[in-house]
């Protein structure tokens, strides 16, 4: 008896194996011209990106539920997750589908009915009327967003003034987002991470997320998830299906029309004629925007997107760190749109070929020293303070062949001469949010870091946390009076400046 309950036992857990496997390896891949689309306009597009300017690190293209084309900008590769941004917002509105779809509340209950030890002393009639629609609208009649500092953020929305009628009006609000995050830990008794991974992660064979939590160890909802680009491939993929994958359906199909639809306007006051330009314009959903082209979209910050294109039966997934990022959305348009066609194409092996070169062959470029000669020899040289303003900063450079290792204070960081060279720190990686990077649960970062003398007086350093969207970069001066100017700054126009001096070589 106990050899049969073993052997079901062993079965059963092999058949479990099984399904995860399949779960994971969920997105099949497919010569693109199979499903309709253009190597050749992809190659297009990809030179599109190149021109401009801008920093994309990944891209997922889908077509008839297939990856077509994926390719990762080096030193970013497909195992490492990226933080989103705002683009976590549209996986928080997707939890409360799952929990309108398991009736544990509706889109038209209050938002004070959850926190009714959390509310002021005055409730005012706006406030009284806000609806869990209304947040995922970003249409809670707040004028501005509500500050989140230190603990009780919660409650700090609920005291913010309330000065439209909840529905009337747009306003972009990342702690309503926080609030539904919120609002689904009150129901549950779970945070929205957990509750998601059964219903969402694990169908889709999404692993390892990661979110970062507020003060009052509630996950932000409206920032700071980790995924893989896949990943968002696949949740814009389960959208486009309406809610069905691999044959179950994991949410309403109602619950994806009603969640994808402009509920909204965000800028009524704008012509039609500037309105055919900005995808900002077309109408907001529940934590999604409209798009030009009949689109929708995930967005979030310096151009981290999931666009879905239902006429096409096309999704793209995109990693970046962008500024522009409408131009970022133009080349989508101009480039990608023409490579889907309604049909199948002809082969045309000479052009895949060439594609799948050049997406294994994408890359960031270190900068190049050129024939700068570097001024310093191997081995190391430590810098103190040269004034009363910079303190507690320790520097010091370690040069060995083509690598330097800078002690920045406590942490250890690698860079490689024209090249990349991976690492690992704990220092915080730039944050669109500082004051909550210390709530995060990301302990540490993967980084790929980059050095050269761009003049025999000037030592740039570049850093990669390679698990967000930004780079950091150490400008490091050395001037004639034996003082080293060093100004510090990253992809969000952020800098500080330190003033030391020189050491001497460390014998």
């Amino acid at each position: 008896m106990k050899n049969i309950i073993g052997a079901l036992v062993c079965i059963a857990l092999l058949l479990c194996a099984c399904n995860r496997e399949k779960n994971t390896d969920s997105l099949q891949r497919s010569e693109p011209e199979k499903q309709g689309v253009s190597s050749k306009d992809i190659l297009a597009f990809l030179d599109a990106v190149e021109q401009s300017g801008a920093e994309w690190h990944s891209f997922v293209l889908l077509r008839h539920g297939k990856i077509v084309a994926e390719g990762w900008w080096n030193p970013f590769s497909p195992e490492y997750r990226q933080t989103v941004y705002s683009a976590s917002k549209t996986f928080t509105s997707t939890a409360i589908g799952f929990a309108v779809s398991e009736k544990l509340l509706s889109v038209d209950d209050k938002v004070v009915s959850f926190f009714p030890d959390l509310l002021p002393d005055t409730v005012s009639s706006n406030l009284a009327q806000m609806s869990i629609k209304n947040l995922l609208s970003m249409a809670t009649g707040q004028e501005s967003e509500p500050s989140r500092q230190g603990t009780g953020w919660a409650k700090g929305f609920l005291d913010f003034p309330v000065k439209y009628e909840p529905g009337t009006v747009f306003n972009y609000n990342s702690m309503a987002t926080y609030m539904l995050s919120a609002i689904i830990q009150k129901v549950t008794g779970q945070r929205l991470l957990d509750y998601l991974t059964p219903r969402l992660f694990q169908p889709l064979g999404i692993e390892g997320a990661e979110w970062e939590i507020s003060p009052d160890s509630i996950n932000t909802g409206g920032w700071g998830l980790r995924v893989k680009t896949e990943d968002m491939a696949k949740l814009g993929q389960l959208y486009l299906q309406k809610g069905k994958w691999n044959g179950r359906q994991l949410l309403p199909e109602s619950w994806i029309e009603e969640a994808t639809s402009a509920h909204i306007l965000q800028k009524p006051e704008i012509t039609d004629e500037q309105r055919a330009t900005d995808d900002w314009a077309q109408g907001y959903c529940y934590q999604m925007w409209r798009c030009r082209n009949n689109a929708y979209r995930a967005d979030g910050a310096y151009g981290q997107y999931i666009i879905v294109m239902p006429e096409l039966d096309a999704v793209l997934a995109v990693q970046a760190e962008v500024m522009d990022m409408q131009k970022e959305l133009n080349i989508v348009w101009d480039y990608l749109l023409p490579a889907i066609k309604p049909e199948s194409l002809p082969e045309d092996k000479a052009t895949s070929d060439a594609l799948k070169q050049r997406l294994a062959s994408l890359k960031i470029a270190p900068p190049k020293c050129g024939n700068t000669i570097q001024p310093f020899g191997e081995g190391s040289y430590t810098f103190t303070a040269a004034d009363g303003k910079t303190k507690n900063i320790d520097l010091s450079l370690h040069f060995e062949q083509d690598t330097c290792i800078m002690q920045w204070n406590n942490y250890t960081l690698k860079f490689g001469r024209e090249n990349w060279v991976k690492g690992e720190t704990d220092r915080p990686a730039p944050n669109l949010a500082p004051n909550e990077a210390a709530f995060s649960e990301f302990n540490s970062f993967n980084v790929f870091g980059t050095y050269c003398f761009t003049d025999s007086a000037t030592l740039t350093l570049n850093l990669k946390y390679i698990e967000t969207p930004h780079t950091e970069r150490f400008t490091l001066v050395f001037g004639n009076d034996g003082k080293l100017a060093v100004t510090l700054t990253n992809s969000m126009s952020n800098y500080t400046n330190y003033w030391l001096a020189l050491g001497k070589k460390v014998q």
